[in-house]
């Protein structure tokens, strides 16, 4: 096992072998419930993560064909004190940003907003948003989730203009 070392047949002092049969059983073992734990968390990193793309940047896919569904251009900016909600060249009322009494953002006026747009535009799938620097990255993620529990599952986020 140790190539080249002298296994103490012999000469100086009549010292002891430095050659040890080691037991990989345990080290195996140990091993193969690493492993085994790595493969089935490995799942829950996909169903954690938030499918968002980023706009305003060049697409490589080709654009669809125009559709008889109406749909517009919905654009959320997020500032820290408020949210603005756009449709094309209309502009909807800001919606205040509060904390409710946990310390989190009250989105409840901004879900009641999404209910009215979806009974305006039912085929209505795809939302901008639009965060200043400012704004926490808890609210963001929360906003998204909101977005796609009203029905707005394509999420894409891009700079704020301005």
């Amino acid at each position: 096992m140790a190539g080249g070392m002298d296994t103490g047949g012999g000469g100086k002092g009549g010292k002891k072998p430095l050659d040890a049969a080691i037991n990989l059983t345990a080290f195996i073992d140990l091993m193969a419930v690493t492993i085994s734990f790595l493969i089935m968390t490995a799942v829950w990193t996909q169903i954690g993560r938030l499918q968002v793309s980023q706009a305003g940047g060049p697409s490589t896919e080709e654009e669809p064909p125009p559709t008889e569904t109406k749909t517009v251009q919905l654009t959320l900016l997020i500032t820290p004190t408020e949210l603005r909600l756009s449709a094309d060249q209309s502009t909807f009322d800001p919606i205040p940003l509060t904390k409710d009494g946990k310390g989190k953002t009250d989105l409840s006026k901004l879900v009641a907003r999404f209910k009215e747009l979806k009974a305006q535009l039912p085929d209505q799938t795809a939302i901008t948003l639009q965060p200043e620097d400012k704004v926490r990255y808890e609210d963001l993620v929360r906003i998204i989730d909101e977005c796609i529990g009203s029905g707005l599952p394509q999420v894409s986020v891009s700079a704020a203009m301005g």
